[in-house]
């Protein structure tokens, strides 16, 4: 899934990005508005995770998105 696929899902997948990440607050998700590297950024403060990591659980979040809408 890329990045304009994201923002463009974004008010479809926030379901499913509550579930996986529910440290995530309603404020923090409307900030994100489906950008990746915000969405890796929060993921990583509220989760205490490297940089690396956060955006790895981010590329596979997309990857499971991306495979259930084919």
């Amino acid at each position: 899934m890329n990045e304009s696929i994201l923002k463009g899902k974004w008010n479809q997948l926030v379901g499913s990005v509550k579930k996986r990440w529910g440290k995530l607050t309603d404020d923090d998700l409307d900030m994100i508005e489906g950008d990746s590297q915000k969405l890796a950024g929060k993921i990583q403060e509220k989760y205490g995770k490297s940089k690396e990591e956060a955006e790895e659980e981010v590329r596979e979040f997309e990857k499971e998105q991306d495979n259930s809408l084919n």
